[in-house]
């Protein structure tokens, strides 16, 4: 999940230090988060015809029965689902991590915060659901932050959602979910557990490096490989900059150029986002100190351009129309056209019913889209943040070259499936 950048330095850090009391005080609350105020069920009978015209533009070229989106984060922090849990940060205290708690429920449709877990599953579905042509979502797992000892640290742990739940979410709506698990490799039980869950069928795993305190291109865990190989599992892996994580350390560990380990493996790995935000050490022009710093969006393009890694190499496309990642990456993949039989979509639900993070009057002034589209995709927010996001990437368009991404983007990649 990617979070703010709360820096001083940052626009939106800037915004929360001038109404930070109002905020903490629920004023301003869901003006920066779930500013929706519609129905999703009502969308159908409600909307006006141009925003129903635009919906149908969107599914033109679409298989429903093949459309998913691979990057969909569940939300639990105790109140039912056994085990799970928050940082303690975000659930007192006057501080940012509880602020962006507060959003991220705002964001949710979470009216309840003694309800939180249910009431995330209920929002999702119905959002879900709401779509006639409903496709499904990978739902994220989230293991805890580990030691290279293989002990907890509970203090950098941001969340806790268990394998188990999303599993058993997966099979109580199946029409709507599918599992991704999160096995931190040095877990003492990691081996055992992969095992586990690959003679399940389970073929997803979830990892940000940078947030779970893991190094990707560690030798240690070449045998968490090999047992990955063994049931033909795939990585989903956060690439670039986390705004969770502020030590220089940990960002480095989102570093694409360390997923060649798994690549050279032949593990299948998705780099989420892109990579599409932050710069990197050039590994592969020089280590620790010595390697210059480059973007790390260029360094995920770089992988992609390999030929030794196609077949093995895809980028996931989430999050990269937030107003900090555009407009360079997301400009660039449209005219890579070349790339899009490997890119796959993902929405990083909740984030896109978080108001604050797109502004589609930059994406309209910068000729992305139109104002009529830019007037029908805020009347789909207010209804479905998350039909929102799959119609707005569908109708993004290169200013110059009217490019867009393909429709197989949005659907099942038949190199993953």
């Amino acid at each position: 999940m990617k979070y703010f950048r709360l820096s001083a330095a940052s626009p939106l850090c800037r915004l929360i230090g001038l109404f930070v009391v109002l905020l903490f005080s629920g004023c301003l609350i869901d003006r920066i988060g779930g500013a929706f105020t519609q129905k999703p069920e009502d969308l159908e009978i409600s909307a006006s015809d141009a925003t129903k015209r635009l919906i149908d533009q969107a599914f033109d070229g679409i298989d429903p029965g093949q459309l998913v989106d691979y990057h969909t984060h569940v939300l639990a922090i105790g109140t039912s689902v056994k085990d799970a849990f928050i940082n303690l940060k975000m659930r007192s205290g006057v501080n940012l991590e509880r602020l962006k708690f507060l959003i991220y429920t705002s964001a949710s449709d979470i009216k309840n915060i003694d309800n939180t877990d249910q009431e995330y599953v209920n929002r999702l579905v119905s959002l879900a659901r709401a779509n006639k042509r409903q496709g499904k979502y990978r739902i994220l797992a989230f293991d805890k932050h580990y030691n290279l000892d293989g002990t907890v640290d509970l203090g950098k742990t941001t969340m806790y959602v268990p394998n188990d739940y999303v599993v058993e979410l997966a099979r109580q709506y199946a029409d709507v979910f599918l599992p991704v698990i999160s096995l931190h490799p040095y877990r003492p039980d990691a081996i055992d557990e992969l095992d586990r869950w690959g003679k399940a069928g389970v073929k997803y795993i979830k990892w940000l490096p940078n947030a779970m305190g893991m190094d990707p291109a560690n030798k240690a865990i070449e045998p968490f490989y090999r047992k990955m190989k063994e049931h033909n599992m795939i990585l989903l892996s956060h690439g670039g900059e986390e705004q969770a994580v502020e030590a220089e350390e940990e960002q480095e560990l989102g570093n694409p150029l360390r997923l060649r380990k798994p690549l050279d493996m032949g593990i299948r790995v998705i780099i989420a986002h892109a990579a599409s935000l932050g710069s990197c050490a050039d590994l592969d022009n020089g280590q620790g100190n010595n390697a210059k710093k480059a973007n790390c969006f260029d360094l995920f393009l770089r992988l992609m351009d390999e030929a030794k890694y196609r077949g093995l190499v895809f980028g996931e496309i989430s999050a990269m129309l937030q107003f900090n990642r555009m407009p360079g990456p997301f400009t660039t993949l449209l005219k890579r056209q070349d790339l899009h039989p490997r890119l796959v979509n993902g929405s990083d639900y909740p984030l896109p019913a978080i108001n604050a993070l797109i502004r589609t009057r930059s994406l309209a002034r910068d000729e992305f889209i139109t104002g009529e589209e830019r007037t029908a995709l805020n009347e789909i927010y207010d209804y479905n943040p998350l039909l929102f996001d799959f119609v707005l990437k569908r109708t993004m368009r290169h200013p110059e070259t009217k490019q867009k991404l393909a429709a197989s983007v949005f659907m099942q990649n038949p190199g993953l499936e």
